[in-house]
């Protein structure tokens, strides 16, 4: 097998791990044009100053030991394997990293006959990256569950980022789906590489030629949907990993039915991407908004509206929180209404020092009065065309296509998600909600 085909199998093999933003772009060259963008493992991600990175992601070989129910790579399963030496992955890299392909190397791997032994491969990788070929580029690389300790501290002391992928939400699942892993053997080098960004952290304060270790930190994946808990269970693990184990990020990915199994979803089944979706916007508020996961989604409620994204779904729950006055609310509740972002609160706290805020100023300020206009106070004067003590109203008006005609709600027969607005895709790429 030539390089060209190791190269189609691996990174095809990779697409199904999201702990990276993938382009997903797969268009080949055209003669008399410059460039192509074939899918061969191309993906895109973001480094701590917001430029935008790409990465050639790739494992070292799909030829998984393991037998993963919900994997399309599982040992039972008839596709072409292929494995990846060191040399072969070294050398892609630096020839696409010289021909301005791409800035760094998102690095993972089935388990190749055992954890240790796949992590040697890996280290053996980056130690040739680093030292023999000069490579300074990003470099984000999957510790293996179950592997040495002393192979996941030196393959740290290489990497930019690592992550350890948690894969599904709860040790009964794992059991059942995954029976070769377990909640330790994930967890444990968790914690490894938690302790030893700390102590390399500490370290540089006193040493300034302190090695540095993961300096971009650590971050996981779990799938949602292949599984029956709820988002509830799913987003109160999410907050667990990141109170615990210091994690950059968590992502979702939602389950692709690619194997047949009776514990999996059927092929047939729909993509549960909008329950992806509103995790993603859920995670968004843990880490930005200083929402809990409790709060979210309740006992009695534990999965997401499929209508209203979880922080309007939040308001209309507690209307009697609302509405806030803009001019004298602090900055934590200014956070919670519907329409306001981070950005957006931060400008208000700065603008209100000079002058008291009307709507327009607000509006001059990127809060998205669409939704906002219902939980908001300028001056003491409210420009909600409903009448503030009906939440099932408000959460209509927010959710519906057709919005508002004079100060009649036209319900429509059947609920849909509302076409957004431009004003309201701005806010999606940024983040706001």
């Amino acid at each position: 097998m030539d390089l060209l085909e190791k190269l189609e199998i691996l990174t095809d093999a990779a697409k199904y791990d999201v702990a990276c933003t993938s382009s997903g772009t797969d268009r080949s060259g055209q003669k008399g044009k410059l460039g192509s963008a074939v899918s061969c493992g191309i993906c895109h991600s973001f480094s701590a100053d917001g430029r935008c990175i790409s990465l050639l992601k790739v494992l070292m070989s799909n030829d998984c030991a393991f037998d993963c129910r919900y994997c399309v790579n599982r040992r039972k399963n008839e596709v072409r394997r292929a494995t990846f030496t060191p040399e072969e992955l070294v050398s892609l890299t630096i020839d696409f990293y010289r021909r301005n392909y791409i800035e760094g190397l998102f690095l993972s791997s089935a388990v190749v006959k055992n954890a240790d032994y796949t992590s040697e491969r890996m280290l053996k990788v980056l130690e040739l990256l680093r030292e023999r070929e000069g490579f300074r580029g990003y470099i984000h690389v999957k510790a293996i569950p179950g592997a040495d300790a002393a192979l996941t501290q030196r393959l740290g002391l290489y990497a930019d980022r690592m992550s350890v992928n948690i894969e599904l939400p709860s040790e009964k699942s794992l059991s059942l789906l995954a029976p070769q892993k377990s909640k330790e053997k994930i967890l444990s080098p968790m914690a490894q590489i938690r302790d030893g960004i700390q102590e390399h952290s500490a370290a540089m304060v006193k040493y300034r030629h302190a090695p540095h270790f993961v300096p971009a930190g650590q971050s996981t994946q779990m799938i949602v949907g292949a599984t029956p808990e709820t988002d509830r269970k799913i987003l109160m693990l999410t907050q667990g990993l990141y109170r615990k184990y210091a994690l950059k990020r968590v992502f979702f990915s939602a389950y692709l039915p690619v194997v047949n199994d009776r514990n999996l979803p059927a092929k047939n089944t729909p993509v549960p991407l909008l329950r992806e979706h509103r995790l993603y916007q859920a995670d968004w508020l843990l880490r930005y908004y200083g929402f809990r996961a409790e709060e979210i989604l309740e006992e009695n409620a534990p999965d997401f509206d499929p209508l209203l994204d979880p922080k309007c779904n939040w308001a209309v729950r507690h209307m009697d929180q609302f509405p806030v006055e803009v001019n004298r609310a602090p900055y934590e509740m200014l956070l919670r209404v519907p329409g306001i972002g981070v950005k957006s609160a931060r400008r208000i706290m700065v603008a209100r020092k000079q002058s008291s805020l009307d709507f327009d100023a607000l509006k001059k300020l990127g809060v998205v009065l669409k939704r906002a206009r219902f939980f908001l106070l300028c001056r003491g004067k409210s420009i909600s065309p409903l009448p503030m003590d009906h939440p099932a109203v408000i959460a209509g008006a927010i959710s519906e296509r057709g919005g508002l005609s004079g100060a009649q709600l036209e319900i429509p027969e059947q609920l849909s998600l509302f076409s957004p607005t431009k004003e309201d895709q701005i806010k999606c790429l940024t983040g706001q909600i």
